[in-house]
Formats: C-alpha cells, sequence, structure tokens
C-alpha cells in the first residue's frame, strides 16, 4: 500500500502581486506535475497558475479549500493521497506549510508515509529577518498577537523582555487592516531604544525592510494600512 501512495509539493506563491521575479524558474513544472490542489484561496491560486502556464486547463484538475482545515478535508486529502495522485498544497502567500493551514495536510501526509517535496520560494519571515540585522541563529516567529487589547500589551512585554534577555529576534504579523493599530500599541508598550523592523510590501516595487529603534518610529510613523507587513522584535 505504502508503495501505491502519491507524493505531495508544496509550492510557493507569490508575496506581492508584482512580485514575481522572486518565484523559481520551475515552478511551472512543478505544477504541471500535480493532479490535485489543496490552496488556502482557490480564486486566486486559479489566477496565479493561469499566468504561470497559460495552457493549462483548470477543469482538468481537482480542487479542495484549505483556509480552515476540518476532519473531512484532511480525509479528502489522504484519500487523494491513497488513489497514487500527485498534490499541490498552496498558501495565500509565501511558502506552503509555513504559517499556514497546509502544516496540517503535511503532518498527515507524514503520518502515512507519503513523500512530501518542499518547493521554496519568497518568504516574509526569512526576507525580512536576513534584512533586519538581527539575530539569525536565534529567532521566533509567534504568528498574530492576541487582539485584545491588554493581552496583547502583555505578549509585546514577554516579546521584548526576551529580546533583551536573551538576544532571540521575535516576528510576528497582523492582519492588514489593523497594522497602524499594533504599531501604535508596540510604540506606547516598548521602551524607546528597543529596536524594531518592519517588512513591508516585501518583493514589490514599494518594498521597505527598515531597523530603527521605537524613538525613531514614534517620529517617523509609516502607513501600514492594508498593507502586507512583518515586524520584528531585535538587538
Amino acid at each position: 500500500m505504502k508503495d501505491a501512495l502519491g507524493k505531495v509539493l508544496l509550492l510557493p506563491m507569490l508575496l506581492h502581486e508584482e512580485g514575481w521575479e522572486a518565484l523559481p524558474k520551475d515552478v511551472a513544472i512543478w505544477i504541471q506535475s500535480c493532479d490535485a490542489f489543496f490552496v488556502e484561496n482557490e480564486k486566486t491560486t486559479r489566477r496565479f497558475f493561469k499566468k504561470i502556464w497559460k495552457e493549462m486547463v483548470i477543469d482538468d484538475y481537482q480542487w479542495f479549500p484549505i483556509h480552515q482545515v476540518e476532519a473531512a478535508q484532511v480525509d479528502a486529502f489522504v484519500q487523494v493521497l491513497k488513489s497514487g495522485k500527485t498534490i499541490g498544497i498552496v498558501s495565500e502567500a509565501g511558502c506552503a506549510g509555513i504559517a499556514d493551514p497546509g502544516q496540517i495536510l503535511v503532518g498527515a501526509a507524514q503520518k502515512i508515509g507519503a513523500i512530501v517535496k518542499p518547493y521554496m520560494g519568497p518568504s516574509s519571515i526569512l526576507l525580512s529577518l536576513m534584512a533586519s540585522g538581527f539575530n539569525g541563529q536565534g529567532f521566533t516567529f509567534n504568528g498574530y498577537l492576541p487582539i485584545d487589547a491588554t493581552e496583547r500589551k502583555k505578549k509585546i512585554l514577554q516579546l521584548e523582555q526576551i529580546v533583551h534577555s536573551n538576544s532571540i529576534a521575535q516576528l510576528f504579523i497582523e492582519t492588514p487592516y489593523r497594522n497602524n493599530q499594533l504599531l501604535e500599541a508596540i510604540l506606547q508598550t516598548c521602551h524607546p531604544n528597543t529596536q524594531l523592523c518592519i517588512g513591508v510590501d516585501i518583493t514589490g516595487p514599494t518594498e521597505s525592510i527598515k531597523t530603527a529603534t521605537l524613538q525613531y518610529w514614534k517620529n517617523n510613523k509609516p502607513e501600514l494600512h492594508k498593507r502586507l507587513a512583518i515586524f520584528i522584535l531585535g538587538k
């Protein structure tokens, strides 16, 4: 039965709608080797694939949404794998399985012994860290911080303490329409000399990745509303 299993390809997605140069040149080849796709956003993935491979017949493939992975989706995923088909997993942005619900499917594939092949593309986590000047040997990606103001402040203080105690860079993100509120919470919570890197529109024409003290950011607040951003506290 194990020999009959299909395999899983983790396919990269654009970070920015104009960031095509950041994609590996072999993406079209990887897409063509798949029989089915489990994707975070079916509409944008279909459009993305057609730009890369114009001859693609969308309806020739099975499509499964994975915005929120539930037991039924995992069961469907496993059944497709057991039928011997190759599955492509695609995130809404960046690398599949990283800050992405597809990780649950990857875990299911590993559990039954299927081959999982990761293909690297642009990652806001790695690109922002590379450009930040912070510790690349010790860092933590925290995903989304709490929405509740009190809990968010508590979490920010915890992250700042880790930075100052252990020099471990702390990365986190926010829903684009709440970016400005998160930045304001950081400015109000942390010490003025604490350093913050803000990466925005990474791989796009308006890309900016800048590290500065919170005192600087207080006097030079960027407009982040509805822009794709990532934040790093570090030293």
